[in-house]
């Protein structure tokens, strides 16, 4: 009776093992499923949803995108003569460490190959035998041999002989690099500018002047190539490049610039400031009628094709100055235009006048004298000049002045224009009018200065000047620049009479009526001008100097059918010679150059000689 118990607990015990034996199984099974579920899921994830990504992440590991820089367009003249333009290049590179491992492993599997050693001199001596004079077959070895990972080696190269490397030898590669080229070296630098390029953006940038301000015009639209990398490194394996989007070429731009004119003008000034020991000189041609510019030139200047950091300045439109006596054309236009006086009006000119607390005299020692108002201008009176102002009126001369240009940008596009200076009424003292109308205490540029007197020889209007006459796409489609709309300064019966009046200055006559600029004269031909002297603020004293000056002169040929405007400043010129006292005989010869240049017709008749002193 006592072993029945004994029974019953086994057979619990059997029972109880089972149970947890199934549940173990069921668990384990369970996590099965789960395990798969959750396998399959990820499966259908990186496969389905994740799987372009993946492509692309396993994409940028084995390859790497680059732009294509477009090719920069060129800057022509007037005439299409080609001032600046970019040629295309070659820089070789290799992966030393690459095309080691490359070649030494082939050899290693099959001994006829070459060692890696044994294909860089290979590819040494093939490179040095096609580019002689170029590169050297130890400097391709040095390259070869060295321990980088990535390397240029020699000078940039001609794409067609970079083509036979590259082909030769899939190995080297060859960069795109293109260079800017200035053919006419120092011709209209200060206009032109500098284009370089530029490492870091693997493009030809525009680094000053007409290069930097049209850059997006130049410049063009970049493409894109991608290339193949070395597995586990970003070094691009030569001879897999492949262009994804092509480059557009940039737009050529025309200039205004007469290239043969601008030659003539930069060698002229250059020489006339030396000769006269000036500090600096400017000098601007314009087209009487259009306002173009086919000059524009400083006596100092660069070569973009070399080394250059002094000089690369464009003090013809960035540096003001006072202009003298070549500003008395706003009194003399608003005097004809508001009939104060006429051309053979005569004017009693004592030797000095008194304006508020100031005493002006003029440049030659006199008691009263009867000079016409032409012989004001003729012999640039400061007298006789600020006579008729004072009838004109302060706000009639201020008003005038602006719209002949003065105090604000003409607007030409090139960097750095100043606007000059020209105080407005609610600034002057008692005696600022003593000043203003003898072209002292305001500023302009030379380009301002022959913006006035191309409103005189256009009948009146002045036309803001411009250098970039057109846009001439890749596609050869021609955009040109809109002209500036003309400013009506006065009248064009005031304008022919002040132009005829201005005849005067030229006029090669016995004194007293041989006018200041006589000089500037030119068989043949009626020429109207202006001279002018300036002094400068003396910096000891902020005083005006009694030594130094700004010499000017702005003329018109031929006067009779207005073809160019001439404007030149000399700055503190110093020599004691002819040239440090007058830039009329730089006008002549200018003008000389202009008429046989442009084939102008000769004047049909003198100029008629005009009475400057009367009695």
């Amino acid at each position: 009776m006592a072993r029945r118990p004994t029974r019953l607990i086994r057979g619990r015990t059997a029972r109880t093992n089972v149970a947890g034996s199934n549940r173990r199984l069921l668990v384990g099974r369970l996590l099965l499923v789960i395990a798969l579920v959750i396998t399959g899921g990820k499966l259908i994830q990186l496969q389905g949803f994740e799987a372009r990504a993946l492509s692309e992440r396993a994409e940028k590991q084995r390859a790497t995108r680059e732009p294509i820089p477009a090719e920069r367009g060129s800057i022509v003249d007037r005439s299409g003569n080609v001032l600046a333009f970019s040629s295309e290049a070659r820089q070789l590179y290799a992966n030393p460490q690459y095309l080691t491992r490359e070649f030494d492993e082939a050899h290693a599997k099959d001994p006829k190959k070459p060692t890696s050693a044994q294909y860089k001199q290979e590819i040494a001596r093939y490179i040095a035998q096609l580019l002689p004079g170029v590169i050297s077959e130890q400097d391709v070895l040095n390259a070869l041999f060295s321990n980088a990972k990535f390397t240029y080696f020699g000078p940039p190269i001609d794409p067609g002989r970079a083509r036979q490397i590259t082909e030769k030898y899939p190995q080297i590669g060859a960069e795109y690099r293109a260079t800017r080229e200035y053919p006419a070296g120092n011709l209209g630098a200060n206009i032109i500018g500098v284009a370089n390029w530029r490492m870091d953006e693997k493009r030809i940038r525009g680094l000053m002047h007409l290069e930097s301000a049209l850059d997006s015009v130049l410049a063009g639209r970049d493409g894109q190539r991608v290339s193949d990398t070395a597995l586990g490194s970003d070094l691009v394996i030569p001879g897999t490049e492949r262009e994804l989007e092509p480059a557009v070429p940039g737009s050529d731009v025309q200039l205004t610039i007469d290239s043969d004119l601008q030659f003539m003008v930069q060698r002229k000034l250059g020489d006339y400031a030396r000769r006269a020991g000036a500090k600096s000189a400017s000098a601007v041609v314009l087209d009487a009628k259009t306002g173009e510019v086919y000059a524009l030139a400083n006596d100092k200047t660069f070569d973009p094709r070399g080394s250059w950091s002094e000089n690369t300045g464009n003090p013809a439109v960035t540096t003001p100055y006072e202009p003298g006596s070549v500003g008395k054309v706003i009194t003399a236009a608003g005097a004809i235009e508001d009939g104060l006086v006429r051309p053979d009006t005569v004017l009693q000119v004592p030797g000095s006048i008194r304006v508020a607390d100031r005493t002006v005299g003029d440049a030659w020692n006199h008691g009263t004298i009867p000079l016409t108002f032409t012989g004001v201008l003729g012999k640039s009176s400061n007298v006789g000049t600020l006579m008729v102002a004072q009838q004109l009126g302060e706000q009639r001369f201020y008003d005038l002045a602006r719209r002949f240009g003065l105090g604000q940008r003409t607007g030409i596009g090139l960097p750095g224009e100043s606007p000059g200076s020209l105080p407005p009424p609610e600034k002057w003292s008692g005696s600022t009018f003593a000043n203003l109308p003898i072209g002292q205490g305001l500023s302009m540029t030379v380009l301002q200065m022959a913006g006035m007197y191309q409103a005189i020889a256009n009948d009146g209007v002045r036309v803001p000047p411009r250098v970039i006459a057109a846009e001439i796409r890749p596609d050869g489609t021609r955009i040109e620049r809109p002209r500036p709309e003309g400013v009506r300064v006065v009248s064009p019966e005031t304008a022919r009479t002040v132009r005829d009046m201005l005849r005067s200055v030229v006029q090669n006559a016995p004194q007293p009526n041989r006018g200041t600029g006589a000089d500037a004269a030119l068989a043949g031909y009626q020429i109207s001008g202006k001279t002018g002297t300036a002094q400068q603020i003396d910096p000891t004293c902020k005083c005006y100097s009694q030594s130094v000056y700004w010499i000017t002169f702005a003329g018109i040929v031929p006067a009779d059918n207005p073809r160019f405007v001439v404007g030149l400043m000399l700055d503190a010129p110093s020599s004691g010679t002819r040239e440090a006292y007058s830039a009329a005989p730089l006008f002549h010869d200018i003008a000389a150059f202009l008429t046989q240049r442009y084939q102008i017709p000769l004047s049909k008749e003198q100029a008629p000689f005009q009475l400057l002193q009367a009695g």
